[in-house]
């Protein structure tokens, strides 16, 4: 996973993750299906999260308190006491975590487009389902055109991992 490397990209000088330099052919962008799996669930667990912080922040009761520090303690009382809120806040943390987990194996040159596209996508569908407007027809497309795209980024990566040829 990390290789040493010098300022020119040969190993040397520092260390830097094996995946930043895929290019030169010394690390392998490609992702086991257990890895996709986790990837797509911390997707999940914050695009599907972020309508339903936001509907719960919109009906927070106002605070105004005379010091900045008491303006803070009473914002964060009201927060963590709403369980409107920190539910979907937990829930929002947990794919957190699950993402620092899942980048110890995971190449970031996938990971992080995969995780972060899709979270977009499941964002558009929860506040659909949560009667948001999303855009209409071109939000769809923009969702099909990037559920394609990271499609062919899991496919050509699974089928590095298989021994097969990528047909890209």
């Amino acid at each position: 996973m990390w290789g040493r490397l010098s300022g020119n990209g040969r190993r040397g000088a520092g260390w830097a993750p094996r995946a930043a330099v895929w290019w030169r052919g010394e690390g392998h962008a490609h992702l086991h299906p257990g890895q996709v799996l986790a990837l797509v669930l911390v997707a999940a667990l914050w695009g599907g999260t972020q309508p339903l912080l936001k509907r719960a922040s919109s009906r927070l009761q106002q605070v105004h308190e005379r010091t900045w520090v008491r303006q803070l303690l009473q914002e964060m009382k009201t927060l963590f006491l709403n369980t409107e809120y920190l539910m979907p806040f937990f829930l929002n943390q947990c794919g957190s975590l699950l993402y620092y987990l899942t980048l110890a194996s995971t190449d970031l040159t996938l990971a992080v487009p995969i995780s972060n596209s899709l979270a977009v996508v499941f964002t558009l569908i929860v506040g659909k389902l949560l009667g948001e407007d999303i855009g209409g027809k071109r939000a769809f497309a923009g969702m099909v055109l990037t559920v394609a795209g990271i499609t062919l980024c899991i496919t050509s990566s699974v089928s590095k991992t298989q021994g097969k040829p990528s047909t890209l």
